[in-house]
């Protein structure tokens, strides 16, 4: 028996083997310790008496397994590593790491909503019962700092700002017309290049088809050039001269300007018969534009109803003296249609051109100016150039605008494969990658290399200047829509966010129940164009005429698409579409 821990009667553990006799002795020993532990702690105690009054045998003498007993010391450092290797109670509230917003300057609401990856309901919740005026919010609206930072502080973000990113300046890589002069000793002279300009049915063309013993006017549409023609003749007397053939219509200004800047000399024609029109004066104020000197060319002085000095003496109203009155122009009675004193012309042409002592270096890199393109079936994009400076070879690499060619041919007015071009000769270039426009200037570089990069330096330069023009007018359209906006709510001031919403309801209610497809056909008439032209020169033209269009509240012209060459199978399927 053993004692209890309070002196009362023993606990007795009768044990029928001598095995258990041995686990008695243990037994006796662990209860002695037990009894000074149980006079320390009393509730240890009443622990111990519920445990000894349980299955004894099974907790206190579990059966021993096969493994070995581990010593003092292993046990120690197993248990204390055990204590150390306990996970910590985790928190039942952990803290929530915010969601970090990038905000700039000038926000809108709906890029907002896209940094927070919310949509635009969101922001106008965050912004309930703040001094916004919430009618005035729209997607595209831009909030102030203090609005950006109470959205997303509402929302329960956090923000940074951005990160301003530093724009490099990117190197000019361009290619300008900056060779010094040559050496005076090593000029040429160079033929004349001559523009024919006048008022359309003057006999512009028919001049041109004598000089050159052609028949031009016979193959053109309706007896009207709607083309620049270039042309290179050789008089009876051996000189050469450049002629260009410029449209007289009043729709082809644009064209008529190119010429008189790619000219030395203008033949202005004008008949006797008519005398001074609309496109006669247009043609001066181009040639006085670009500094070119005058010959007045009079033509059809055949017909009985003729009168050349009427026509010099009109011309004086728009500040062109002609030599018997004194001035420094000449004037030649001519008729184009009989060849008569068109010599006269050419002579005088000539003697004006050695005045003018026209010299240029046949040498060096090659400038030249388009005055016309086109897209050929069997050539491809090809362009009618004159050669200002430098000869134009097989080979060259060129650069014009946006669009860079290495010469494959090249091609006289007559269709004839030429191996060079000089100053002053007028050729068809035929290897552009792509289409250059009419007007442009056509420079040499060394590489494909090079005009590669010159070519995407023009395509940026371009692209920042559309981005500007772009946001100039992004933001007066704002502007307009904010002043629309509050002339329509000037008379609703005095009312609530709540009581104004619904006013705007019930002013628009027809309009907001209209589906968007119903609105657009109720609203406006429109017409929509595909325009293809031949050459680039009828396609600006046309262009230019829709610009002038005054009519957009009776009927919108809109541009679907615009081209050069023939009517493809792709046109017809647009035109079906937006047809």
């Amino acid at each position: 028996m053993l004692p209890n821990c309070h002196g009362g009667p023993l606990l007795q553990v009768y044990f029928t083997s001598s095995r258990r006799r041995t686990e008695r002795t243990s037994l006796r020993k662990s209860s002695i310790l037990c009894s000074a532990a149980m006079n320390v702690i009393p509730s240890v105690i009443r622990g111990a008496r519920r445990l000894f009054h349980s299955d004894l045998p099974l907790l206190l003498f579990p059966v021993r397994s096969s493994a070995p007993l581990l010593t003092w010391p292993q046990s120690r450092r197993f248990a204390s590593k055990q204590v150390k290797g306990q996970k910590k109670k985790q928190n039942p509230n952990p803290k929530m790491d915010k969601q970090e917003v990038e905000i700039r300057q000038g926000m809108t609401a709906e890029a907002l909503a896209a940094a927070m990856n919310k949509d635009f309901d969101h922001v106008l919740e965050a912004l309930l019962n703040t001094s916004l005026d919430l009618d005035s919010l729209n997607p595209d609206s831009v909030l102030e700092e203090k609005w950006i930072k109470e959205v997303v502080t509402r929302s329960g973000m956090k923000f940074r700002w951005a990160k301003l990113s530093e724009s490099r300046e990117r190197p000019n890589r361009d290619v300008q017309r900056s060779r010094p002069l040559a050496d005076p000793s090593l000029l040429v002279s160079r033929p004349p290049v001559v523009t024919i300009m006048g008022h359309v049915d003057h006999g512009k063309t028919t001049l041109l088809d004598s000089l050159r013993k052609s028949q031009i006017v016979s193959t053109e549409a309706g007896g009207i050039t709607q083309h620049i023609g270039a042309f290179l003749v050789q008089l009876p007397t051996g000189e050469r001269i450049t002629f260009l053939d410029t449209p007289g219509h009043a729709a082809f200004s644009s064209m008529r300007a190119r010429g008189a800047n790619a000219t030395d000399i203008v033949i202005l024609v004008v008949a006797a018969d008519d005398g001074v029109m609309n496109q006669t004066i247009e043609s001066i104020q181009h040639a006085r534009k670009a500094k070119v000197p005058i010959i007045v060319a009079v033509n059809k002085c055949d017909k009985p109803q003729a009168d050349p000095q009427r026509v010099k003496q009109e011309l004086l109203a728009h500040d062109v003296v002609c030599e018997e009155f004194g001035g420094d122009v000449q004037a030649i009675h001519i008729s184009a249609l009989k060849d008569d004193n068109l010599l006269a012309l050419a002579e005088a042409t000539v003697a004006l051109a050695e005045v003018l002592e026209l010299k240029a270096d046949p040498n060096g890199p090659v400038e030249a100016l388009i005055i016309e393109s086109r897209t050929d079936k069997g050539k491809g994009p090809v362009t009618t150039a004159i050669v200002q400076r430098g000869t134009l070879k097989r080979g060259c690499i060129l650069v014009a605008g946006r669009c860079w060619a290495k010469v494959r041919f090249l091609f006289d007015e007559n269709e004839r494969a030429v191996t060079e071009a000089g100053p002053s000769v007028a050729v068809q270039v035929v290897g552009w990658k792509e289409l250059p426009s009419a007007g442009e200037t056509i420079l040499e570089v060394e590489s494909e290399q090079r005009a590669r990069e010159v070519v995407e330096w023009r395509s940026h330069e371009e692209e920042q200047q559309k981005l500007l023009e772009d946001r100039s007018a992004i933001e007066l359209k704002q502007k307009l829509h904010l002043e629309e906006y509050r002339r329509e709510r000037e008379g609703l001031s005095h009312l609530s966010w709540r009581q104004r919403k619904a006013a705007l309801y019930r002013a628009n209610k027809t309009r907001f129940s209209m589906r968007p497809s119903e609105r657009v056909e109720n609203e406006e008439l429109s017409l929509p164009l595909i325009i293809k032209g031949d050459v680039d020169g009828s396609v600006e033209t046309l262009l230019n005429i829709l610009d002038g269009y005054d009519s957009q509240e009776q009927c919108h012209l809109e541009v679907v698409h615009f081209g050069i060459g023939e009517i493809s199978e792709n046109d017809v399927n647009m035109a079906e579409m937006f047809g």
